[in-house]
């Protein structure tokens, strides 16, 4: 399989992760994909035409894209089990999805810092965005600790990585403050050997 990745994209590390856990790192060729919504040229658009990664690219020549696709797609290959039964499966896919919606905000707080020109920048843009992910920390730290304590899972996964990418690209907010049980849970969580491997720099 062929991985079009980005180390420094949390979606990606979701995924690079999911593949650390499950023993499938060595089945998969990642091809380096850098670019921005102003410029998909050097972006897998042949492979997914959102030009957007991660995109996997099955052996059968099929493309799997959006990281939640492609992790569902891994887990099943592996049987690792990390999607569990219902009812459990509904507080994971929530949860993951709660953790997407950080890095989406996130990560869209980055390009109008990156693609768009300082005189077009729109200050309240951007704290609108930082305060879906307020309010995500609030509702993650009131409501989910008792998941989080629970055996790993996806939804933890996708969790680390967006509180990973908080550090990585908005430490100056220190999500940390007023949330000290979600604090504690991502310093275990990131001592792992997939976070630890996947950790981006720069």
């Amino acid at each position: 399989m062929q991985l079009f990745d980005n180390p420094a994209s949390p979606f990606c590390r979701k995924v690079d992760v999911l593949l650390h856990e499950t023993g499938q790192s060595a089945d998969v060729e990642r091809i380096p994909a850098v670019g921005a919504p102003t410029d998909p040229s050097r972006m897998p658009v042949a492979h997914n035409p959102l030009g957007k990664i991660p995109a996997l690219v099955r052996d059968d020549g099929g493309t799997l894209y959006d990281s939640r696709v492609i992790c569902r797609y891994l887990d099943d290959r592996a049987g690792a089990g990390l999607y569990p039964a219902p009812p459990r499966l509904w507080e994971v896919l929530t949860l993951e999805a709660t953790a997407d919606g950080i890095m989406d905000a996130a990560v869209l707080m980055v390009y109008e810092a990156r693609c768009r020109p300082e005189a077009m920048r729109v200050a309240a843009w951007v704290e609108g965005q930082w305060a879906k992910v307020a309010r995500a920390l609030d509702a993650l730290e009131a409501r989910w600790p008792g998941h989080l304590a629970g055996p790993l899972d996806m939804g933890q996964i996708a969790l680390g990585c967006a509180l990973g990418y908080l550090d990585f690209r908005h430490g100056g907010r220190d999500w940390r403050q007023a949330h000290d049980a979600l604090a504690a849970w991502e310093a275990d969580f990131a001592a792992r050997d997939s976070m630890v491997a996947t950790r981006p720099e720069g």
